[in-house]
């Protein structure tokens, strides 16, 4: 059963810029430890940042818990490149979380989908 579904789509140069604004504050803000490990080895570091941003964005809009923040939701890839989500502290108790993501040069975009965990 969809408990909720959710999508964004974020400039790679507004989240570039804020990493220049605001620097390492601004990363562990915003993302998880074995997010940002994950990230670093990437060759397209802000590309990949910005899919990450907006497919957090997209689960908040999915869960629709306003307790949620930044790093209660991270987002990985599985061993074959799936993105998978995991909500941490508790917050996405009884539910799975789905999401895919997307980014060309200047966008990324990602959706998420909430159903009753099984």
């Amino acid at each position: 059963m969809v408990l909720g579904t959710g999508v964004d789509i974020t400039e790679v140069n507004r989240l570039k810029k804020a990493v220049e604004k605001w620097g390492e504050a601004f990363l562990d803000r915003i993302f998880t430890d074995e997010e940002l490990a994950n990230a670093k080895t990437r060759v397209s570091l802000y590309q990949h940042l910005a899919g990450r941003f907006a497919a957090k964005e997209a689960v908040f809009k999915a869960l629709g818990d306003s307790r949620l923040n930044w790093k209660d939701v991270e987002v990985l890839n599985d061993k074959e490149g799936k993105p998978f989500c995991r909500i941490l502290n508790s917050r996405g108790k009884g539910t799975k979380v789905i999401v895919s993501i997307s980014h060309v040069k200047n966008y990324a975009v990602a959706n998420a989908i909430v159903t009753k965990a099984p």
